[in-house]
């Protein structure tokens, strides 16, 4: 696979990311959401630039919210360079197809969050309790490096009560499947989740 088509899917993947997250951020209000079948919802929610909805306080207690955004939002530009020299390099040395389109989709997916941590706050305006608009004349609702990323799609393929007995959540209610997340997100699961099934053709011994 060519640097040039990884690019050509780059370039797809994070218009479709970009386009259904400035849709739901410019049509719904925070949580509002519509049933598409039983077992999957378009749900609005932002975090705080952790994957699958989850949130930074979830694990990291010992510094600020705001401090460990920066922190997280920095992280991951310095991580985008790293990957996209190892997807520069894997195409230089004609590594694997599998190898390439793998990291070609953590790049996009990564960029594609990283785009709303970066700019999101200053460009849109807050979603609670209004739907946003697109470069308000107030200003957006933070500023640089503080905006939350876009989170809309929701499988909750089905609900069971767990036993008491039950080790982990016993006696309480389990949804499956629960994390909101975005193509952003898909695209680096599945391209980790290609990393760990086909390990022997991304990484062949010579």
């Amino acid at each position: 696979m060519s640097l040039k088509k990884a690019t050509v899917l780059i370039v797809i993947i994070l218009l479709i990311d970009q386009i259904s997250k400035i849709y739901i951020k410019t049509h719904f209000k925070l949580q509002d959401s519509v049933e598409v079948f039983s077992w999957f919802q378009i749900y609005f929610i932002e975090n705080d630039g952790m994957a699958w909805g989850t949130k930074i306080s979830d694990f990291v207690s010992f510094i600020s919210e705001r401090s460990a955004k920066i922190f997280l939002t920095v992280f991951r530009i310095v991580a985008i360079f790293g990957i996209g020299y190892w997807l520069f390099d894997a195409t230089k040395k004609k590594a694997s197809k599998i190898l390439i389109l793998a990291v070609a989709l953590i790049f996009a997916g990564a960029l594609g969050n990283i785009i709303d941590s970066v700019f999101y706050g200053v460009l849109f305006e807050d979603s609670f309790n209004q739907v946003a608009t697109f470069l308000p004349e107030a200003g957006g609702y933070d500023s640089l490096l503080h905006g939350k990323v876009v989170d809309m799609l929701y499988f909750p393929l089905f609900e069971v009560d767990l036993p008491e007995w039950f080790p982990i959540g016993g006696g309480k209610r389990f949804n499956f499947f629960e994390p909101v997340f975005n193509i952003a997100d898909m695209a680096i699961s599945t391209g980790f989740i290609m990393l760990i099934i086909f390990n022997r053709k991304a990484f062949p011994k010579k």
